[in-house]
C-alpha cells in the first residue's frame, strides 16, 4: 500500500523507511538496493578519510542516481567533509552529537535538508528553533552509538510534542511493519532502521557479523563505552564479543589499562592495522579477527531471524504494516 507522510513527500519515497548508516557496511551496492526498494539510505562520512570523501560519494551517487544522504557525527570538525559532500551533490544530511547550528546554515543555504537525532524533548525543542527539517527520535533500544534517554514508546510522543510541528522520525526497536505502524500512531512520519539492514545481503558488513545479529537475543546485548578509539565517551550498544568478555573478566579496567590495548586485530585492505577497541565494525573487506571488532546491534535482534535482500526486507515491512493497519481497522469496526 502507498504511504504518504511528510517524509515520503520530502524524499519522494514509496515507504517511510530510512536506512541508518552502517559504518563501512554502507556500500554503494547497499545504498542502490535501498533506493530501488522505495526507501532511503544514509552513509556515514565519519569513516571516510577527508581526502577520499569526494570519490566515495561520487561512486554512491552513480549507483543510486543521487538518492542517498550523508551522516555527520559532530564530535569532530566536519566542515571539510560537509563541503566535499555538497560539492558531490549530496543535499540530504543527518547529524548528531555536537554543535548543530553552523552546519544547518551551510546546508540550508545550499538548498539541502537536515535531519537531527535527539534523545530528549529539550534537544528536540532546540532543533526546532534552529530550523532543522526533520527530527529523529532515538530510543534506548537502538544499536550502535546512543543519544536516546528512554525507550521509544515513551520517548517518541514527548519528542513529537516538543518538536512543535517539525516532522519526527522514530528510531530504536523497529525492524518491521508493526513497529512502523506503532510509531506512526505515536506521531512519527516514518522510521529509521539500522540493525535489520546490517543483516541484509547487500550490506558490506562481515558475513560473521550478520550471522551474529541473526543468532543474538536481547540478553546478548550490552551497553558500554568500551569501543572508544576514535570516538570517546559515547555510549553504544553491541553484541557481547570476545573483546568485551576479555575486558569484563579483567575487572573492566579503564582505558590505558585494558587487556590487549594497542593490539592489531585485523587490517584494512590497504594493510593499515585496525586495533582492539577501535570503533570500526566488522565489514567484509576486513582481514583478521572480525569478531573482536564491535558488533553494533539493537533490541530488534529479537525480530531478525535470517539474512535477506533489502527488497525482501522492505517488502516485508510493507506487508506487515498492512496487516497491522487491518487489525486496527477491525478493532474500530468491532470485528
Amino acid at each position: 500500500m502507498p504511504f504518504e507522510t511528510a517524509l515520503t513527500k520530502a524524499l519522494d519515497l514509496r515507504v517511510p523507511v530510512l536506512a541508518g548508516p552502517l559504518g563501512r557496511g554502507t556500500s554503494a551496492e547497499f545504498l542502490a538496493a535501498v533506493a530501488a526498494s522505495g526507501s532511503f539510505g544514509f552513509t556515514a562520512l565519519m569513516h571516510m578519510p577527508e581526502e577520499t570523501v569526494s570519490g566515495e560519494l561520487a561512486k554512491m551517487s552513480r549507483a543510486t542516481n543521487g538518492r542517498f544522504g550523508a551522516n555527520l557525527t559532530l564530535v569532530v570538525d566536519q566542515r571539510k567533509r560537509l563541503a566535499a559532500a555538497l560539492e558531490a551533490g549530496v543535499r540530504v544530511f543527518s547529524m548528531w552529537q555536537g554543535d548543530l547550528e553552523p552546519y544547518v546554515r551551510i546546508i540550508k543555504d545550499a538548498g539541502g535538508l537536515v535531519f537531527w537525532t535527539v534523545g530528549t524533548p529539550e534537544e528536540a525543542a532546540r532543533a526546532k528553533d534552529i530550523g532543522v527539517d526533520f527530527i529523529v527520535s532515538q530510543g534506548r533500544e537502538s544499536g550502535g552509538h546512543l543519544v536516546g534517554s528512554a525507550p521509544t514508546m515513551s520517548l517518541l510522543p514527548s519528542i513529537v510534542d516538543a518538536a512543535r510541528g517539525v516532522p519526527v522520525v522514530a528510531a530504536g526497536g523497529i525492524a518491521e511493519g508493526r513497529g512502523l505502524v506503532a510509531a506512526m500512531a505515536l506521531g512519527a512520519c516514518g522510521v529509521w532502521m539500522g540493525t535489520r539492514f546490517v543483516a541484509s545481503r547487500e550490506s558490506a558488513n562481515h558475513r560473521g557479523y550478520k550471522e551474529r545479529v541473526v543468532a543474538a537475543r536481547a540478553t546478548d546485548l550490552v551497553e558500554t563505552r568500551l569501543f572508544d578509539a576514535g570516538w570517546q565517551e559515547s555510549p553504544h550498544q553491541v553484541i557481547r564479543n570476545s573483546t568485551f568478555t576479555r575486558w569484563e573478566e579483567a575487572g573492566r579496567p579503564a582505558s590505558g589499562q585494558r587487556p590487549g590495548e594497542g593490539e592489531a586485530i585485523s587490517r584494512f585492505p590497504n594493510g593499515k592495522p585496525l586495533y582492539r577497541y577501535d570503533v570500526a565494525a566488522a565489514w567484509d573487506a576486513m582481514e583478521g579477527d572480525w569478531e573482536a571488532s564491535p558488533l553494533y546491534a539493537g533490541a530488534t535482534v529479537e525480530l531478525i531471524h535470517d539474512v535477506k535482500s533489502v527488497a525482501e526486507i522492505v517488502g516485508e515491512i510493507e506487508a506487515t504494516a498492512e496487516a497491522a493497519l487491518a487489525r486496527v481497522a477491525d478493532l474500530r469496526s468491532g470485528r
